[in-house]
């Protein structure tokens, strides 16, 4: 898996819209925004030509022609190359296939979560939960709205993915929640001693402050 020329995924849309029809940038945006891509990647206009310009340069895309409607401006249409259309496949097949570590932000956060106190977090962490509820229904709603209108369901999939997640996040933070409030996750005691003013153990007395907390409580 080597590096890409272009790595932005707006790329990968754009290769993907190009396999249809040689499209200018205004038609890519609007086709992205008609399908609703814009909540699975990121899209704004400026970065768009960007992306467009970036292609060019590496000759995954080409100028397929110049034209003017009226007296609006000349637009450039672009089509897709033999090796865009190659990168293309590549691209997805690898992105579809393999597994990749994303650095996400909460759990950055989580992993920093002890610089906290205890009760501070599970405050923090009920407004979470509250937010993930609200956008698991939101989201449920739009899949639903979406069956009834009889789209199909290969429109809503990402929807469906990102559901997933959120409902598995929903259940992670519910349990993590309960798990601090009734004092059964692993090393909460020792935790919530450090922020009481007890301090934080040296690594080599770690297990016998556990224990010595645990024998306590």
């Amino acid at each position: 898996m080597g590096k890409r020329k272009v790595s932005n995924p707006l790329a990968l849309a754009v290769l993907c819209l190009l396999t249809e029809k040689p499209m200018h940038p205004y038609e890519m945006s609007n086709t992205l925004r008609e399908r609703a891509k814009e909540e699975s990647i990121k899209l704004n206009y400026g970065s768009l030509y960007s992306v467009v310009e970036s292609l060019r340069r590496h000759g995954l895309i080409d100028v397929h022609e110049t034209v003017r409607e009226g007296r609006r401006p000349e637009r450039t249409v672009y089509a897709i190359t033999e090796a865009g259309r190659i990168e293309f496949v590549d691209w997805e097949s690898e992105l579809l296939s393999m597994p990749v570590k994303e650095f996400t932000q909460f759990e950055a956060a989580l992993s920093l979560m002890p610089a906290l106190p205890t009760d501070e977090v599970v405050r923090l962490l009920e407004t979470r939960r509250i937010r993930l509820a609200a956008e698991v229904a939101g989201t449920a709603a739009v899949i639903d709205e979406m069956a009834k209108q009889g789209m199909p369901y290969l429109w809503a999939i990402e929807a469906d993915y990102v559901q997933v997640l959120r409902r598995a996040a929903l259940a992670f933070v519910e349990g993590l929640i309960d798990k601090i409030k009734d004092g059964s996750l692993d090393g909460v005691d020792v935790w919530r001693h450090v922020h009481e003013g007890g301090g934080l153990p040296a690594e080599s007395d770690w297990e016998r402050a556990v224990a010595d907390l645990r024998s306590v409580n």
